[in-house]
């Protein structure tokens, strides 16, 4: 099976981590949590309600684009949950590894709003989802993304991910 480079990307709320993980256990390798590589005055700025600008973003995406040069250059493969809510951003991850495939969870404002409600204690609010939304470019048709809705259920998604990569 062809391990791969995939980033699962989509707003908060939208199911990147549990796809993610989800993905790499069915494939057998890492998972990588992008929230995990965020800086403390980033993650304190999130949970404060103040938006990310590209600036406090731009080496977070950096280590996280470093992360995929290294799998890819171990040939171990990965999965990667990461918002990646613009295309700057999503070609900063391509700069580390050219083949890397995008997962765009793509989901209704009020269904993910109600998924933010539900886990009070990350540190990204539903307040904060205004400015996801606002900042989210989905993928062009040139970027090949892989677009899930995501009312369809988690391991459903997973699945058709594992049916696809085995090709």
């Amino acid at each position: 099976m062809n391990k791969g480079l995939y980033v699962v990307m989509g707003v908060a709320g939208s199911g990147k981590s549990l796809v993610g993980s989800s993905l790499a256990r069915a494939l057998g390798v890492d998972f990588l949590e992008g929230d995990d590589f965020h800086t403390a005055q980033s993650i304190a700025k999130m949970a404060a309600g103040v938006p990310l600008t590209d600036d406090d973003r731009a080496g977070w995406l950096q280590t996280l684009s470093l992360r995929l040069r290294t799998a890819e250059e171990a040939g171990s493969g990965v999965v990667i949950a990461c918002s990646a809510l613009k295309r700057p951003y999503r070609d900063i991850l391509r700069e580390g590894a050219p083949d890397t495939h995008f997962v765009f969870l793509r989901g209704a404002r009020k269904l993910i709003a109600k998924r933010l409600a539900d886990r009070p204690e990350h540190f990204m609010r539903a307040s904060m989802l205004d400015s996801q939304f606002a900042t989210l470019e989905e993928p062009s048709p040139d970027e090949n993304a892989w677009v899930y809705d995501i009312r369809r259920p988690p391991e459903e998604i997973v699945n058709d991910l594992v049916n696809r990569v085995s090709l």
